[in-house]
Parts: C-alpha cells; structure tokens; sequence
C-alpha cells in the first residue's frame, strides 16, 4: 500500500530556458532529475510549501512565485525514506538567473537525497542519452510554457 502525499516544486526557468534540476538516486526508481521542492507541511498551501523548499533547497528568497504561474500537475510512485508513496505535485513556473545556490546547502542536500544539481538548457533536455527527468513529459511542457493553461499529467509511471 501507498501512502498519499501532496507535494510542490518549482520549475526556475533562467532568461536563456535553463531549468534548474537536482539529481537524486532514488532506492525504488533509480537516477533522476527534479526540480527544488517537497511535501507539504500540515497546514502549509501548495505555494507556501513551494517557497519554503525552494529556499531550503537553493537558498533563493528572491525567486517570484505566482499561484497562478503553474506549469503542471502529476502523480506518481516512489520510495521515501523507506516508504512507499503516492505523490501528487503541482509545479509552479518562475522566473530566475542562471546562478549557483547560496550558502552551505550540504546538509539540507544530504538529508533529502539530493547528489548534484545543474541547469538545464532546452538541448540538455531534449537529449535521448540524457538521465531521466520528473515529470518525464518536462522537455514539452517546458518548451509550450509561456502562455499556456496548466496541464494536468495525471498518473505517471516512473520506472529505473
């Protein structure tokens, strides 16, 4: 059985469409890229929850969040710290510089799987060699982005 678990990320598009990812090894799913972002704390709202963990994250407080600025929604399955999960995840759209993160992030990183993290430009993407991204269809939405409604994904299978 799954648990259920409601997350928001942010997908930080850079004035070049650079998306910035962190890189995770997953035990159930394997290698994958994501954008900054986790689970919501209780009585946190998907934006706040969205914020927050961009600047745990990244330590970007500058980065303008939108409620209105999402680009997806999607659901899928993986392992948490040992739990198996259903998340469903709203990813809100901002616009950011192309920079490194601030501060000292090392434990933050290490206390949620994250190994490494770079920006992405639209080739880096669209590159069929590349380590799989969340959510899969990223490349397309990302390229349709500016000026379009939110999509909702649905289910997603994600697979190592």
């Amino acid at each position: 059985m799954r648990i259920p678990r409601e997350a928001a990320r942010v997908a930080v598009l850079a004035p070049d469409g650079a998306v910035f990812l962190f890189r995770y090894d997953n035990e159930e799913v394997g290698v994958h890229w994501a954008m900054p972002g986790g689970g919501l704390d209780p009585g946190e709202s998907r934006l706040q929850a969205a914020a927050r963990e961009l600047v745990e994250e990244t330590g970007w407080a500058d980065v303008p969040l939108d409620a209105d600025r999402v680009l997806c929604t999607w659901t899928h399955d993986y392992t948490r710290a040992g739990v198996p999960v259903r998340q469903h995840e709203v990813i809100f759209l901002a616009p950011g510089p192309r920079r490194d993160p601030l501060g000292d992030l090392s434990a933050s990183h290490a206390g949620d799987g994250i190994l490494d993290w770079r920006w992405w430009s639209p080739a880096d993407l669209a590159d069929p060699r590349a380590e799989p991204v969340w959510p899969p269809q990223l490349p397309v939405l990302l390229a349709d982005a500016p000026g379009h409604a939110p999509v909702d994904l649905g289910y997603v299978p994600v697979a190592p």
